[in-house]
């Protein structure tokens, strides 16, 4: 497209400015516009302006750096903006609107500093746009704040750095920095786009991924479009060379003969006539191309969240209808899912938790459950001997055995002391938690006693009473967390990897403002699912917590939700309060005994109704939530995510070294390497 004096290269719609940080965006905080990409009297510009403003392109206006166009006499009425620096002026262009009176809508006097008001990873913009100032509006005339106002023309070289979204399932963005520091509102491509533009851009500026964070891309001049453009319709070194001078001045020898076998190719290609009505060897301009990500890219439509209501405890009296002649439970799965929608009473822990924990058998009889106690009980004072009868001088020679017991005697001294069965300095329940703590290390080995463990034990020996089933009961409670305990500490990553990816599902909104805030890898929730929410509730609640979650309904990982459903109640304090990454912890860590357990798993029940409800959820998450079968491991990708938002899959063999990524050879990484485009398709 072109116009007196300008050439449009680059033109896409549906890129919006989000102007609200609402989590579910109305129709006036969303402005819908179009990027472009002009060559106006020896610069290049990028412009985008509201749909409304953007139908004509011949009625376009450009600025350029103030400096250059002082002398200007035909500039239009506008806003500029002014940077803090103040010694370059951007201005904020709108069409030239007019009042009833036919007056001009704004003065063209300078406006302060657009300063969107978030770090460049948040992608929604503040909700205080710029106040334009307006003449003196007609009699009876109410003055307005058009969409225009949002509109921004800015020159190539007046860009510092552009930063890149994480690949996800919300909109993808790009958020511009000026040489001057400041940043312009933040660009969500509704449509896709972002991969093209840049590759756009890449035309006319060196685009390099900065080592620190290789979604920062960093921009650089250079006066090599002209020999870039000969290798771009030469194809000699990729389908898009626009940044081949770049990467030859970085590393000619691989940049070259890398390429050479392109030579041969290209040369046959030239001599052989092609056939009538054959198609063009050029590829075809960028189209609504799906940006990179793991699975889906676009917003995932949840619809409504339901209203969930949580029944009472299961009584004695209802378990007791459960229980057949010989002692043999019935109609387990009916009675699991009353112990989920309302938990039990406090007299019947003591019993049902033992079936919980898988201590004794749904499916057992009464006479069989007793032999199974007393094979227990027998195995439970071996190993235990095992410690007891180590005599000091050996414990001398044992540094392990010594370092266990040395923590497991610090961490019972301060695990629950508020308590009543815990309270006081020659409490038998202490030494109950020391030998039971003691006996699991000859019980599995290779784990031992890690610090946390402790405050595990102390709800089911309370609720037990009795040294060897709450023991085994223990032990079963470890079968599902002990990897949280693991030196590794892979499992607890992939907890909040998929913590993480369940958040960005049901609000993605919160999660870009975590990532503004250094906040983004979750770790303040490290605790919650270390114990199990342990030390965020009162004891009582958390032996509800506890009995609901060990249904396993109405899927695994229910816990995440649980630590969705917190920050769910949480989000408008985070997110209104202009929290920094320390008050959002210390937010966090004062939520100890605030929370309310029904509250809160009424509202983990809800967002799971609302993520299973939805018909395009994508694989990874129905896999979270136990909808569907793990996919099979496939080969590594040649290229690995930065900060992938898919959780990592634990294999059967783990690979040495994968949990980081590579870092790059040099110090600069040049933008568009085509062997992602097959992320884009």
């Amino acid at each position: 497209m072109e116009g007196a004096g300008y050439r449009v290269v680059f033109e896409k719609g549906g890129v919006y400015l989000h102007t609200s940080a609402k989590k579910y965006q109305d129709r006036d905080s969303l402005i819908a516009g179009v990027i472009r990409v002009v060559e106006k009297d020896n610069d290049v510009l990028l412009h985008w302006a509201p749909v409304e403003e953007a139908g004509d392109s011949t009625q376009i206006l450009f600025s350029k750096k103030e400096d250059e166009d002082e002398d200007e006499d035909d500039s239009p009425p506008c806003s500029t903006a002014k940077h803090s620096q103040g010694t370059r002026k951007l201005r904020y262009i709108t069409s030239a609107f007019q009042d009833s009176s036919g007056g001009d809508s704004c003065a063209s006097e300078e406006e302060p500093t657009f300063d969107p008001g978030y770090e460049p990873d948040w992608a929604v913009i503040s909700t205080v746009r710029p106040q334009l100032c307006h003449s003196e509006p007609t009699r009876g005339a109410e003055p307005s704040c058009p969409q225009g106002s949002w509109a921004f023309s800015v020159s190539l070289g007046e860009l510092k750095s552009i930063r890149r979204s994480k690949p996800g399932l919300s909109w993808a963005y790009l958020v511009l920095v000026t040489q001057a520091g400041g940043s312009l509102p933040a660009l969500h491509f509704h449509r896709g786009g972002t991969r093209a533009l840049l590759r756009v851009l890449s035309r006319y500026l060196l685009l390099a991924s900065s080592p620190q964070d290789s979604r920062l891309y960093l921009v650089f001049p250079h006066d090599s479009s002209a020999l870039s453009n000969s290798f771009h319709h030469l194809q000699l070194f990729d389908q898009d060379s626009s940044n081949v001078v770049s990467r030859f001045l970085q590393d000619p020898y691989s940049t070259t003969f890398s390429s050479f076998s392109r030579v041969t190719n290209f040369f046959r290609g030239a001599l052989q006539p092609q056939p009538e009505g054959a198609a063009s060897d050029l590829p075809p301009p960028p189209d609504d191309e799906p940006e990179p990500g793991f699975e889906v890219i676009s917003c995932v439509e949840l619809g409504p969240r339901p209203t969930v209501e949580r029944g009472p405890p299961v009584t004695e009296e209802e378990w007791a209808r459960h229980v057949g002649p010989e002692g043999r439970l019935q109609q387990v799965p009916e009675l699991k899912n009353r112990i989920f929608s309302g938990g039990l009473s406090p007299s019947l822990r003591r019993e049902a938790w033992k079936f919980l924990l898988g201590y004794l058998s749904w499916e057992g009889t009464a006479e069989e459950h007793k032999a199974h106690i007393r094979k227990k009980t027998d195995e439970y004072f071996r190993m235990k001997l095992q410690w007891k009868s180590v005599s000091p001088e050996q414990e001398r020679r044992n540094s392990l055995l010594h370092g266990y017991r040395s923590l497991i005697e610090r961490d019972v001294s301060r695990t629950d002391r508020t308590n009543k069965f815990y309270e006081g300095p020659e409490n038998p329940g202490l030494g109950l938690l020391n030998d039971i703590l003691l006996t699991y290390c000859m019980y599995h080995f290779d784990l031992g006693y890690v610090q946390g463990m402790s405050d595990l034990l102390s709800p089911i020996l309370y609720v037990i009473q009795n040294e060897v089933d709450a023991f085994w009961c223990f032990c079963g409670f470890m079968e599902l967390v002990q990897g949280n305990f693991e030196e590794s500490q892979e499992t607890m990553k992939r907890q909040l990897g998929r913590l993480l990816l369940l958040l960005r599902v049901l609000d993605p909104l919160l999660c870009d403002f975590l990532d503004s805030q250094d906040s983004g890898s979750l770790c303040f929730c490290f605790r919650w699912l270390l114990i199990w929410f342990k030390r965020e509730f009162p004891f009582p609640d958390v032996l509800r917590l506890w009995e609901v979650l060990w249904t396993g309904l109405p899927g695994p990982n229910l816990h995440l939700l649980v630590a969705c459903a917190i920050l769910d109640m949480e989000r408008d304090t985070l997110m209104l309060s202009g929290f920094g990454s320390n008050e959002i912890l210390k937010h966090i860590n004062e939520l100890t005994m605030k929370l309310s357990v029904e509250d809160v798993l009424t509202r983990a029940e809800a967002l799971h109704r609302q993520l299973t409800a939805c018909p395009e959820l994508p694989h990874n998450v129905q896999e979270i939530l136990g909808l569907a079968p793990p996919a099979e491991p496939h080969s590594p990708s040649p290229t690995a995510s930065p900060l992938p938002l898919s959780p990592t899959r634990a294999p059967p063999t783990p690979p040495p070294s994968t949990d980081t990524a590579p870092q790059p050879d040099s110090s600069l990484e040049i933008l568009p390497e085509e062997e992602d485009e097959g992320a884009d398709s």
